[in-house]
């Protein structure tokens, strides 16, 4: 679990004859990762013939999804947004020519009729754009009262209608013009008609600040106008029609239309595997991967199905090898977080898979960054609703299961730290607003620590965090070295830090913070394990050993933020019940309303925005600090050849 599975590589040699169901049986069972053939002297497979055509049904029926499901009716609602259930439709076991005629007769019954709506929608859009253009100049050219083919040139007069934003530069000898303001506010916009003999055409064209609108038709602008408009009507409801037998089709042939497509889909991605093949005249050779416990399984796999007629070699992958793909191995509730490490980089095969620490360490630092009981108390009932309510979703069980822990971390965090909502119990409840929620000692330890007035206390205890931290991460580089057999680097490497701070923090804890003193002994102790740890630091990095340490030192100090956060959240939630609580005085009677209102929209913002913030802070000092000490990451996923589906369930 602290590495990578164990793969093996796996190579193929078989006959021509068994690639159609061995490529069926390995696509089936998605034990192998295929990847391209890379043996000297066998030249490149080809994709097989039927691709071409499988990939034509692909096209044709995505086509006809993605336009059907442009005019299906849309579901709202947060439930139906959460929800991952699919319904899925059996299907029997199939030949790919099977498939190609259901696929084809699916496409008879619904293509043609599809394509044709969708063309006469796409010139219904295109004139219904051109007649709302016309309407929208006829509203303005409707101000005047005069009719449309009186615009334009005329034998001794000649009129213009347009859009003009300044009237001043109209005024010119020889124009006469009329004009309706359009603006909006004290927007400077107005329709305007221009008059003049037919000889100040030049001059008409040369007027700055006017923009020239052409009109079309006979009658005044409003009998036009409501031409037009009748027009568009007919043509909505004609759009309407269409979108409702487009809708009926989508909803009748819906599942039809996705379990055909996904078998052609399934049938193609076997047939496109041909091109990672090598081939000879009469053989196949097929490479790639499989996880070391499902070895025996890939053997009997290939044998059955080519009744023995094979090859193959299966050889496990030693951890030096870092081209194997990677499988990470965690428990159930670790699982979500392997997306935070793949946000970072997979780890090579020869490396430490640092998911379990990650996802502990995520919800320690979460939770004391956040660090409030009410927001943990909202965050895990929320949690808790949706892992309930959305069983059928995998997704979003995973994650609300996350969002449990952190909750419930929170809740402590914030029992420790005397917040929920912030002040709210004391303010509210208890009415003092400097009494603890509860008091109690324990181990000689008093009980809660009060963040707010004690923040030296929580930058220790968040010092002391990312001390332990820091030092997992050295802790993991030594056992990393150790798989490795490089003993070396375990003595040049870790081993002087740990001397380094026990020595230094022996030497610093007496003569600066003055925490304890130290006899002879001990002083001899810290200061040969101080520099021996300095000594292996300047003879491993040179000069730049210096550089090291004061980077270690910054490493270490940026887990202050933790008490930055977490005094941020505090100090908001105090701040939002403060004005809450003197409200009912600044507004009298209708404060007494605002104030519920108030605490609950300012606390969930509070919630949202600090949690965010902790979130991403709290993976900073994972990808930055922790896996500074041993991570390098740079592995690529193992992708097994493997039947997906969403939409079908095939019947044995």
């Amino acid at each position: 679990m602290l590495l990578p599975s164990e793969m093996v590589r796996v190579d193929i040699l078989t006959h021509k004859r068994y690639s159609h169901l061995l490529v069926e049986n390995l696509h089936e069972s998605g034990l192998m990762e295929i990847e391209k053939a890379s043996l000297e002297d066998v030249k490149e497979g080809n994709i097989h013939p039927d691709a071409g055509v499988l990939a034509s049904y692909h096209l044709r029926l995505g086509r006809i999804i993605e336009i059907l499901r442009s005019y299906a009716p849309k579901k709202k609602g947060i439930r139906n947004m959460l929800k991952k259930k699919v319904e899925k439709k059996q299907v029997p076991k199939m030949s790919m020519q099977e498939k190609i005629e259901r696929a084809e007769k699916l496409l008879s019954e619904i293509e043609d009729k599809v394509l044709e709506k969708e063309k006469r929608m796409n010139e219904i859009e295109e004139t219904m754009e051109a007649l709302k253009d016309k309407e929208r100049k006829l509203e303005y050219l409707s101000l005047f009262n005069i009719p449309v083919e009186y615009i334009g040139k005329g034998r001794y007069v000649i009129i213009k209608f347009g859009i003009s934003t300044n009237l001043q530069s109209l005024r010119q000898d020889g124009i006469t013009f009329y004009y309706r303001n359009i603006g909006k506010k004290k927007e400077e916009r107005w329709a305007v008609l221009l008059v003049a003999h037919i000889s100040m055409e030049e001059k008409l064209n040369k007027l700055k600040n006017f923009e020239e609108i052409r009109v079309e038709g006979e009658g005044t602008a409003g009998e036009v106008l409501r031409e037009i408009r009748k027009e568009i009507k007919e043509l909505e409801r004609e759009r309407e029609k269409i979108v409702k037998e487009l809708a009926t089709i989508y909803r009748k042939k819906k599942m039809d239309i996705l379990a055909i497509k996904e078998e052609i889909d399934i049938e193609k991605e076997r047939k496109e595997i041909y091109s990672k093949f090598g081939e000879t005249e009469y053989t196949y050779l097929i490479e790639g991967w499989c996880l070391e416990e499902n070895m025996d399984d890939i053997r009997k796999l290939v044998e059955s199905v080519t009744e023995g007629n094979c090859v193959i070699a299966l050889e496990k992958v030693k951890r030096e090898e870092n081209n194997a793909p990677i499988h990470l191995k965690n428990p159930r509730w670790a699982k979500p977080f392997e997306t935070f490490l793949e946000l970072f980089s997979l780890p090579k095969y020869n490396e430490i898979n640092p998911t379990l620490f990650l996802g502990i360490s995520f919800v320690i630092f979460f939770s004391f960054m956040l660090g409030d009981a009410g927001y943990g108390l909202v965050m895990f009932l929320l949690s808790l609703f949706a892992r309930l309510k959305f069983k059928e979703s995998e997704f979003i069980k995973s994650w609300a299961f996350v969002g449990i822990l952190l909750g419930l971390g929170n809740i402590f965090t914030g029992i420790l730290f005397n917040s929920f909502f912030g002040d709210f119990i004391p303010r509210f409840i208890y009415g003092d607003a400097e009494r603890m929620i509860y008091e109690t000692n324990i181990f000689g330890i008093s009980l809660p620590i009060d963040a707010i007035h004690k923040p030296i206390l929580i930058l220790s205890i968040a010092l002391i965090l990312g001390l332990a931290h820091l030092n997992l991460g050295f802790i993991l580089a030594m056992y990393q070295n150790a798989k490795r057999r490089e003993t070396k680097k375990i003595f040049t490497e870790q081993i002087p830090w740990f001397m380094l701070q026990i020595g230094g923090g022996m030497l610093i804890g007496e003569s600066i913070l003055e925490l304890w003193h130290l006899s002879n002994g001990a002083k001899i102790f810290a200061m040969i394990f101080t520099v021996v740890g300095l000594i292996s630091l300047f003879k491993n990095n040179g000069p730049l050993g210096f550089f090291e340490i004061t980077g270690y030192l910054g490493d270490w100090l940026s887990y202050a933020r933790l008490l930055a956060l977490g005094l941020a959240t505090a100090g908001m939630a105090l701040a939002f019940n403060v004005v809450a609580q003197i409200l009912p005085d600044i507004i009298p009677y209708v404060g007494i309303v605002l104030m519920p209102v108030l605490l609950v929209v300012a606390h969930f913002a509070n919630l949202a925005i600090q949690a965010l913030g902790a979130a991403i802070h709290a993976l900073r000092l994972q990808y930055v600090e922790f896996f500074n000490r041993f991570y390098e990451g740079g592995g690529k996923k193992f992708m097994p050849f493997r039947v997906s589906r969403k939409y079908t369930e095939e019947i044995k």
